[in-house]
């Protein structure tokens, strides 16, 4: 039987990149685990070692249409979040941001259960203001090929204040920055598994622009360590709340760094920039540090030895082509 302090909680997205760890935690603590995916860009891999917990249940599902179960709480993390499966299907993201909103704020409303949204920075676009701040309403392109996402996710956490202010849901909205660490998909096109897996294949390193616009790198485990504290917190902390690392990065310094730590051969080749590819990327975190009193502490360093392990691992078992 249930304890009467066990959560029972949704993650949608659950066999993701970022979703497979959030399980991995919540199951950690106790709670009680229904893992909802589509296997678009998640896969079984990721949560093999839950299968058969007595906790956690795994159910394949498409968040663009309703669902009907029994949870207390619910993370909605369902979407493509690398630009090349996110733009592989443009529609059909945007469906999944809005339509997995509305089906998954019904299910919180019917179940009157607390309901975090993975909402991201790309909804500041290429900003002008940097840091950027929660208070920020960006700088994005609403008819650009990445606009899918970066529009999805803002008409979602549009939905969700919504039904905040309509339904009185308690809802929760998280703006995550760059976030890598292992299980990151190896072809998800995402700047540091491109460059890990590059290094360690000894393949060029492909560097898009001058290689002078930056990112602020967050690990996954200090990432879903801000995810909890922020849906743990008082009702009146709804968001949104940047989570991300305030340290700052060009990304001719991260291919540095991974060639470096991945004791690679490769060169670093140059690309043309791809449209509304932003400058600049930085989370000013203080509102997150006030209120759940969480702050990044995974050095990149630290977080890519991690990743670079993981990586190895996977191409010593052959899944790709390289030295290995």
């Amino acid at each position: 039987m249930r304890s009467k302090d066990t959560q029972r909680v949704l993650v949608t997205g659950g066999a993701g990149f970022l979703g497979s760890h959030l399980c991995d935690a919540l199951i950690g603590r106790g709670d009680e685990v229904l893992c909802v995916d589509n296997f678009f860009t998640g896969g079984k891999a990721n949560i093999a070692h839950l299968l058969g917990h007595p906790r956690f249940e795994l159910l394949r599902h498409d968040v663009t249409f309703p669902l009907y179960v029994e949870v207390d709480q619910i993370y909605n993390l369902a979407c493509p979040a690398s630009p090349i499966h996110y733009q592989n299907d443009p529609v059909q993201t945007t469906k999944t941001c809005v339509h997995g909103a509305i089906n998954m704020l019904g299910l919180a409303k019917r179940l009157k259960a607390r309901i975090f949204q993975a909402s991201t920075s790309e909804v500041y676009g290429d900003p002008e203001v940097h840091p950027q701040r929660e208070d920020y309403w960006g700088h994005a392109n609403p008819i650009g090929p990445r606009a899918c996402y970066d529009e999805g996710k803002r008409c979602a956490e549009t939905l969700f204040f919504d039904y905040h202010r309509q339904h009185a849901l308690e809802i929760k909205v998280g703006r995550i920055f760059n976030t890598y660490g292992p299980r990151m998909h190896r072809d998800d096109g995402r700047v540091v598994s491109n460059f890990i897996v590059q290094a360690l294949n000894d393949q060029p390193i492909t560097l898009y622009g001058d290689g002078l616009q930056t990112r602020s790198f967050c690990y996954v485990g200090d990432l879903v360590e801000g995810m909890m504290l922020m849906m743990g917190s008082g009702r009146h902390v709804t968001g949104p709340i940047n989570l991300g690392n305030e340290a700052e990065f060009t990304m001719l310094e991260l291919a540095q760094c991974v060639v470096r730590l991945a004791n690679s051969r490769s060169p670093i080749v140059r690309r043309p920039l791809p449209p509304d590819d932003p400058r600049r990327r930085r989370p000013d975190t203080s509102r997150a540090r006030e209120l759940l009193g969480w702050s990044a502490r995974t050095t990149l360093e630290e977080g890519l030895v991690r990743t670079i392990e993981y990586f190895d691992r996977v191409l010593a078992r052959g899944s790709m082509p390289g030295r290995h």
